[in-house]
């Protein structure tokens, strides 16, 4: 049995698990604390000699998905100074064929295996071939196209998490300028991209937003904001509102960019968290509207992605196809 061992690296934990083929062994899967490393020095390569030691096992392949760019085969980890190219990765495990995604790209390259039981439509729409979208909310926002399957799979790296937010009432600009306001008051660069209204501390922004509206206490956390929108809370629903209907037109706007006729895919914590609620908040009338072109009036999908090993299954499906 020729195995690969696979990692999603993320801003705290690591995900390391074993494929075969594209078949990731989801019993091989195991986390590690990343703080635990940084504090001794160390970095993802010591995270796979380690698991490569304790598991007893040979690899011939290895691929990680990094949460940072990748430029030149070289990943740069925006939350923990982790340099990684394929020389570290090779010295660590003995692996002969070596592969650098950044986490975005592996997601887009897990599309197509993903068990039906892991995708959650919230909006319907016709599914025809073409290229795909996959659209990243959590800790931070990012989006990338899908094109092609297999070995020429393509998806190209992208920040647009950093785009400008929509802003298409009154109450969207004093959204944005409240929340420059805010990031400014914190000493940071006081621009309200999407990634401040659409990623956790997002909704955060969003719920201090509305809260200060009603003369409220702002939440802390985003787990806060969900709490209170269980109990119906005014400010905790006007957030919410408010998170449907930005992500609604910055998905309309990514689609016309885009033209994802194979399906919009939402990846994330937030899209997650957010799915039970957006069925009432409106989501799909705020996607669907009327502009020259009826494109969104007519095409596009949008599902939830619901599989927390789809990191993995895309770097078990490039390294597949890379080595095939």
């Amino acid at each position: 049995m020729t195995l690969s061992i696979l990692a999603d690296i993320g801003g705290t934990n690591t995900r390391v698990a074993l494929a075969e083929g594209m078949h990731v062994i989801e019993a091989s899967v195991a986390r590690f604390a990343n703080a635990e490393y940084k504090a001794r020095g160390q970095d993802i390569a010591a995270i796979l000699a380690d698991y490569l030691l304790t598991s007893g096992q040979t690899v011939s392949g290895v691929c990680v998905a990094a949460a940072g760019p990748v430029q030149d085969g070289v990943a740069t980890m925006t939350n923990l100074d982790w340099v990684i190219d394929a020389d570290k990765l090779r010295a660590a495990t003995g692996a002969v064929h070596v592969a650098i995604l950044n986490d975005l790209q592996a997601q887009g390259q897990a599309l197509g295996h993903i068990a039906p039981s892991k995708l959650r439509k919230v909006i319907d729409g016709p599914h025809a071939p073409g290229a795909m979208l996959v659209v990243g909310l959590g800790t931070g926002v990012n989006a990338a196209p899908v094109h092609g399957a297999g070995a020429s799979r393509v998806v190209p790296p992208s920040e647009c998490g950093h785009v400008n937010m929509p802003v298409r009432s009154e109450e969207d600009l004093s959204l944005m300028r409240f929340v420059e306001t805010l990031l400014a008051g914190r000493g940071e660069v006081a621009h309200c991209g999407v990634e401040e209204v659409l990623s956790g501390r997002g909704l955060i922004n969003l719920h201090a937003f509305a809260a200060e509206q009603i003369g409220d206490s702002a939440a802390t956390t985003s787990a806060q904001v969900f709490t209170d929108l269980e109990k119906g809370h005014p400010a905790a629903i006007h957030a919410a509102t408010l998170y449907t209907r930005i992500l609604a037109q910055t998905l309309a706007d990514l689609a016309l960019i885009h033209l994802p006729y194979g399906g919009i895919y939402l990846i994330g914590g937030m899209a997650r968290a957010m799915t039970p609620h957006f069925a009432r908040l409106g989501l799909t009338d705020h996607f669907r509207e009327t502009r020259r072109v009826d494109l969104l009036e007519k095409d596009f999908s949008v599902t939830v992605v619901e599989d927390d090993f789809a990191a993995l299954t895309g770097c078990a499906a490039y390294l597949a196809a890379q080595t095939a």
